[in-house]
């Protein structure tokens, strides 16, 4: 990179990581122009932000990112299809190609660095896991999750088109569940975002400490998005290596405290029963053109706890909420810190 200021080309900056890491991008004198490309419409005067040239485009459509990256230092890659009605083969087409196409323009624009918003989800939820994992433990498909398969996927995709083109150094960012005030219905797993927002309204309507929901003694990390925005901008200016690193708050937490955010009041449930159920639904065949929603129970299957040294040691991360605040910040059940 060079010491004059970055241009820096974001694809899918209107969405929970986008929310985390565009306001950093305008606060940073070291970042000269910011080029922002997605679907959706998005008016940066409307937000203040002034370095934003915005551009509707599709990651399927390789001259589009061509254009779009013209001229820039890094690339952010942040466009990902993780809910809505689309059809496998669409959600595929811009999963993988689309990520596939965004590092091959940005190689040819000649951007020294490229960098990609992998998820946990690539190391799978296999019974041999270690808890921790850090990042010399394999990334490895699911058995049934699509989202897990094609993270893993992109990850070994992407480290060897690097080995065709290495002056283009790849960061990999693995976090867990995003949560944040822009989280809901975007990142968060859509069985979760849809259930929460059932037991919210049904929990409001139960007296005597609200309804009761059985969960597993389940270990999980999550990450507010700001934290991800933070993690991204080490990304782009650090002078960290280049590679995977593992993201997350500092602390875990269990099912039953996601639940008690949510209003209800927790059973515990039998954890090795709920990871055989997990296995059992996620296990359940769809017709390919219907949107994945039973594949998200094998997430239930095995903990996926990651070590997070290694972000801060290399990149001078660290992360500025707690899991318990992040679900503060989602649920809404108080306010997250100044």
């Amino acid at each position: 990179m060079t010491a004059e200021a970055l241009t820096v080309a974001v694809t899918g900056p209107t969405g929970t990581f986008g929310a985390g890491l565009l306001p950093l991008l305008e606060e940073d004198e070291r970042v000269g122009r910011v080029v922002g490309i997605a679907r959706r419409p998005l008016d940066p005067a409307a937000r203040r932000w002034s370095k934003l040239d915005y551009r509707q485009g599709d990651v399927r459509d390789l001259d589009a990112l061509t254009r779009a990256f013209a001229g820039a230092d890094v690339v952010v890659h942040l466009a990902f299809m993780i809910t809505g009605a689309a059809d496998r083969r669409t959600t595929r087409s811009i999963n993988v190609d689309g990520t596939l196409n965004a590092f091959r323009a940005a190689a040819d624009a000649g951007v020294s660095r490229f960098v990609y918003a992998s998820s946990v989800a690539a190391y799978g939820f296999h019974a041999d896991n270690p808890v921790p994992m850090d990042e010399t433990w394999p990334v490895r498909p699911a058995a049934h999750l699509f989202y897990a398969q094609e993270k893993a996927e992109l990850e070994t995709r992407l480290q060897q088109e690097s080995e065709r083109h290495p002056s283009v150094d790849v960061y990999l960012l693995r976090p867990p569940v995003v949560l944040g005030p822009n989280a809901a219905g975007a990142k968060l797993p859509p069985a979760l975002a849809a259930l929460g927002g059932r037991l919210m309204r049904l929990a409001s309507h139960v007296p005597g400490g609200g309804l009761p929901l059985p969960v597993p003694a389940l270990e999980l990390q999550v990450i507010h998005e700001a934290d991800v925005g933070s993690a991204l901008m080490r990304c782009i200016t650090a002078a960290g290596p280049p590679g995977a690193y593992n993201i997350a708050a500092d602390e875990t937490i269990t099912a039953a405290d996601v639940a008690g955010h949510l209003g209800v009041r927790p059973v515990r449930a039998p954890t090795g029963l709920m990871a055989l159920a997990g296995r059992g639904i996620a296990a359940v065949p769809l017709p390919a053109f219907l949107p994945s929603v039973t594949e998200w129970a094998e997430v239930l299957s095995h903990p996926s706890v990651m070590d997070t040294g290694k972000a801060r040691r290399e990149l001078g991360w660290r992360p500025r909420y707690s899991a318990d605040e992040a679900l503060a910040a989602t649920f809404g059940a108080r306010a997250a810190p100044d």
